[in-house]
């Protein structure tokens, strides 16, 4: 019987058969990529309990749980409640097994170099929808990714490109050295933004309903919409939360229209001050707070760091070049369509990510044009 896997009789195979496959690989990646997003945030575990309905807990079976097909099929329902079930579902699919597909057709159909990418592009998809909805990236995605990268980078160095002439490192110690520099480059370049940014854009005024009241928790700050916790707040030591209160209310006293001012190891209420760690209750009533703000968050640098590890730092350099012109278009846009509040609270990551798969896709041609 002649062996499948001989290389003469998989050269007969018509190349898009493998780019389908890939789509296929994809849309069953994303299937579990969902999983992650949905379970990472709310630190569940990925594999138990089994593939379920969000609403009623239904558990799937294997024939009601095929990328694509199921949740067309069903309509965007679950089969046993009937509740709708988000496109956002359908929508990773699809977008991963899209991906997956290009990444073996601009790998020039290295199956090696398209499983890197692929790899890569996974986690960007996490980052991306787990940012946009909490605002947060997971440290398995960033310091995993970073981890993963090093190690794949010397396994498959041909997919870092050299930046004298792009061309793909044979030498698995030269891709690994271009890939420590993508972690340093990544991780330095991004907190030295964040750190400057810090120092001219350290604080915004938040307004909120006259009469709002706002409670501070011993892990976060508590407002109408949300919690902010203290360690997003307290990057700095001289990071103040800032308050014109109404009213402000401890366990055993209450102050009338008084400044509140609230530091990581010192709370002041007027003319008081306290140890936060040692109050046990504490209230305030306003219609506005000055918050500290970070240009970035921490979770932007190591996430800069985990694509230079995959990719080595000339692509850090064109994904924080790009992500900042998208941010810019993308912010203007919501402006133009009356949505500026959307703009104030859209994070940084999803840009970063789209930077770094327009590199994988050829981006890296757009700076060959230059050197």
């Amino acid at each position: 019987m002649t062996d499948i896997f001989d290389p003469k009789v998989l050269a007969q195979v018509p190349p898009h058969f493998w780019t389908v496959c890939f789509f296929v690989l994809g849309c069953v990646v994303g299937s579990f990529l969902n999983v992650c997003i949905h379970r990472m945030p709310r630190d569940e575990s990925l594999v138990h309990p089994p593939s379920h309905c969000p609403h009623c807990g239904y558990s799937i079976p294997w024939y009601l749980n095929i990328p694509l097909v199921t949740w067309l099929w069903l309509r965007g329902q679950c089969a046993n409640c009937k509740k709708e079930i988000s496109m956002r579902y359908f929508l990773v699919e699809a977008l991963t097994g899209t991906l997956f597909a290009l990444c073996w057709l601009v790998s020039g159909q290295s199956a090696a170099v398209a499983a890197v990418h692929c790899v890569l592009i996974a986690g960007l998809i996490v980052a991306t929808f787990i940012d946009f909805e909490h605002f947060i990236i997971p440290d398995e995605i960033t310091i995993g990714g970073m981890v993963v990268g090093l190690l794949l980078a010397f396994f498959v160095p041909a997919s870092h490109l050299s930046f004298l002439g792009f061309r793909p490192w044979q030498s698995p110690r030269a891709a690994m050295r271009d890939s420590v520099m993508g972690i340093i480059v990544g991780a330095g370049v991004v907190y030295g933004i964040l750190r400057l940014g810090k120092l001219l854009f350290g604080r915004y005024k938040l307004a909120l309903p006259p009469g709002t009241r706002i409670l501070f928790t011993e892990t976060a700050l508590k407002l109408p919409d949300g919690e902010m916790p203290y360690e997003d707040l307290f990057y700095r030591s001289g990071d103040m939360i800032r308050i014109e209160a109404e009213k402000v209310e401890l366990i055993d006293r209450c102050y009338r229209k008084v400044e509140l001012r609230l530091q990581a190891k010192q709370l002041r209420i007027g003319k008081d001050t306290f140890d936060p760690d040692k109050v046990l209750y504490l209230e305030a009533v306003a219609d506005h707070v000055v918050l500290p703000r970070e240009a970035m968050g921490l979770g932007d640098v190591k996430f800069m760091a985990a694509i230079g590890s995959f990719l080595g730092w000339p692509a850090v350099l064109f994904s924080l070049a790009l992500s900042s012109v998208i941010g810019s278009v993308a912010g203007v846009a919501l402006i133009a369509m009356r949505r500026r509040e959307w703009s104030a609270r859209m994070p940084y990551g999803p840009y970063i990510a789209v930077a770094a798969v327009i590199w994988i896709f050829g981006g890296y041609r757009l700076l060959k044009l230059f050197f």
